[in-house]
């Protein structure tokens, strides 16, 4: 029996030597591999199936780690990390202590970039290109970017860039949301390895010397040659850029790319190739249904995803089903989404109003700003946005809507700890980030019930509004499917104790409330960070020895750090606790246990409330929280 090829591929350097036959036998390999690695550990599938053959090419043509390679996004780099010495760990892939999801410069050489967030490719790759250039190495950058990243604002504004500039950058175009039909992906393929060829440019580069000097007839052929090439294809946006354009291309047909691409390395200047490529390419059930195979949990190849409705509802759900209630009510409500529909649960908002519904691609700067527009003309924005992903957003958030104080609300899913998806996408920061604006409202659900009630107090709310929730289920609380606000500003007591309060903000309140039963302690749910509950706090620290605030967020400039403001500021001196995220990214991993590395499980907060109460020093307290 014949030893399988991806076997004897440990590096980029084993490429080199198989032939073009025996490449397309490891694109097979390679992406049988994916699908059954991915079903064992889950992660994202379809996106990874596409870019089979071209990451093949790259690493072929390439000579990786000299050549940099910045994926965009970073979600798509499986093939890529198998052929560069990490298959034998794909199967902790995403899993504590095992390999990331997106590249990680910590996990190998041939990362050069991390990539979690979108549209950042061709900046960084432009970066390196130009630092080869004040170094004087020979390298080649290649920026890979796929067709949804290329829809914000910073993809266009590094082209703009890099087009003014000599460096050589190539920057590929991912595109994977149009299909190429056989006659005209010929016709393309041919034109590209035409025009990406020696002979081609060779005449161009004599023609553009020769007709220099004589600058109107240097016009007319630069004209020209943008006009035919715009008549075959669609490139005369990047040419204006300052890119050589090239393609489109069948990216899943590896011999036009290995030509193609070994041209273009000839070439000097910013480059720019359009690869056409299919999400899901090989596995059936995701050809047919890429999105609800971008990211996938554990599954059965052979049965693919099943059917998992019912159970309790996750918080996005909550969410969704809260959206569609009040939009049947209030027709000034629309929704607004950067690429996440799906995500975020908004198919049915979308589906039930899709005139209010606005997806307005991976573009959160803009999405916030359109929002504000909305608002300023008498309608509800509300904005279904990751954590995050609102970080991109922040100015947006501060000069367009809270310096107005515009009656936007952000829906923010994914906030705290993310498990699997890691630092790249953990939501550790935002009621940071948000507390100290102007105008905001900020609401932390510790159930799903809460989380409902809290979404209508916000929509009402006549300013800038934000209401937080982790990603996936809580609890199981009774949903109570009335529209009913809860009063801005006020906590509530869920358990009454004596010698330590604990002050929960939002999810963990569970956790907390199984701690306070073991040490008798008091617990609010305190459900705003902002404003907070002032004459809760004082009753609390009136009748407690001690203060613990809990949050799942960094605790620099947290909620917890609001309460003790507002101590330090009413002149109440009690000595307070602070549990929350260390300061340090947190890796990624199952939620729970990254919860309890953090001490924010019932046991270690137990611990960490014990050891106060006993006095224990400060440094023993730093894996915990903070005393203040």
């Amino acid at each position: 029996m014949n030893t399988p090829l991806l076997d004897r591929v440990a590096s980029p350097a084993d490429l080199k030597g198989l032939k073009p036959d025996e490449l397309k036998q490891l694109s097979a390999e390679l992406r049988t591999f994916i699908i059954d690695s991915v079903s064992r550990t889950g992660g994202h599938l379809a996106s990874n199936l596409g870019v089979v053959e071209l990451t093949v090419a790259l690493h072929r043509v390439f000579d990786t780690p000299h050549d940099r390679i910045v994926w965009d996004v970073g979600h798509q780099t499986y093939a890529h990390k198998i052929l560069t010495g990490r298959r034998g760990r794909m199967g902790t892939l995403r899993q504590t202590d095992g390999l990331s999801g997106f590249p990680k410069r910590e996990e190998s050489e041939y990362d050069a970039f991390v990539a979690g967030h979108s549209s950042t490719s061709i900046s960084a790759a432009l970066g390196m290109a130009m630092a080869a250039r004040l170094k004087g190495e020979e390298r080649r950058t290649i920026a890979v970017i796929g067709d949804g990243a290329m829809t914000a604002g910073m993809a266009f504004e590094a082209l703009n860039n890099a087009g003014a500039t000599d460096v050589n950058l190539l920057v590929i175009l991912n595109d994977n949301e149009m299909s190429i039909s056989p006659n005209v992906g010929a016709l393309n393929s041919y034109l590209t390895k035409l025009l990406s060829g020696r002979f081609y440019n060779a005449v161009r580069r004599r023609g553009e010397r020769l007709l220099s000097g004589l600058p109107p007839l240097h016009e007319l052929a630069r004209r020209a040659e943008e006009h035919v090439k715009g008549m075959v294809t669609p490139g005369t946006l990047f040419e204006e850029f300052g890119f050589n354009y090239l393609g489109p291309i069948d990216g899943h047909d590896l011999d036009t790319l290995l030509e193609t691409l070994d041209n273009i390395r000839q070439l000097k200047g910013p480059q720019f190739l359009h690869v056409v490529t299919q999400k899901g390419r090989g596995y059936d059930p995701a050809e047919a249904n890429p999105c609800l195979y971008h990211g996938v949990g554990k599954f059965d190849v052979e049965a693919g995803l099943q059917n998992r409705a019912g159970g309790r509802p996750t918080y996005t759900q909550v969410f969704g089903r809260w959206l569609c209630d009040m939009a049947a009510r209030d027709e000034r409500l629309v929704g607004i989404t950067p690429a996440m529909c799906e995500g975020s649960g908004l198919v049915e908002f979308a589906e039930r109003f899709p005139r209010r519904y606005f997806d307005v691609g991976i573009a959160e700067q803009h999405a916030l700003t359109y929002a504000a527009g909305l608002a300023c003309e008498g309608y509800k924005p509300v904005v279904a946005i990751y954590s995050t992903f609102l970080q991109r957003a922040y100015d947006q958030l501060i000069h367009d809507i809270a310096l107005q104080n515009l009656p936007v609300l952000l829906a923010i899913d994914r906030g705290g700890l993310v498990g699997a998806d890691g630092p790249t996408h953990a939501g550790a920061y935002d009621l940071s980030y948000l507390r100290c604006v102007p105008n905001m409202l900020i609401a932390a659900p510790s159930d799903e019930n809460e989380c409902r009630r809290l979404l209508c107090t916000a929509y009402q709310y006549p300013g800038p509004s934000a209401v937080r929730y982790p990603r996936g289920g809580g609890p199981g609380a009774l949903i109570d499917e009335g529209l009913e606000a809860l009063p801005v500003g006020r906590g509530i007591v869920r358990r009454q104790g004596r010698g330590v309060a604990i002050l929960a903000f939002g999810s963990l309140l569970a956790q907390v409330l199984e701690v306070a039963e073991r040490l008798d302690a008091s617990v609010a749910d305190m459900r705003f960070v902002k404003p907070l509950d002032e004459d809760l706090i004082l009753s609390l620290a009136a009748g407690h020895d001690q203060l613990v605030t809990v949050e799942e967020n960094a605790l620099a400039g947290g909620a917890g750090s609001g309460v003790a403001e507002v101590l330090a500021r009413l002149g109440v001196v009690r000595p307070v606790l602070h549990l929350g995220l260390p300061d340090r990214f947190v890796e990624h991993g199952e939620h729970a246990v990254l919860l309890a590395r953090c001490g924010l499980d019932a046991a270690g907060m137990e611990s960490a409330i014990r050891g106060s109460l006993d006095g224990q020093p400060r440094q023993e307290m730093a894996r915990a929280g903070t005393i203040s």
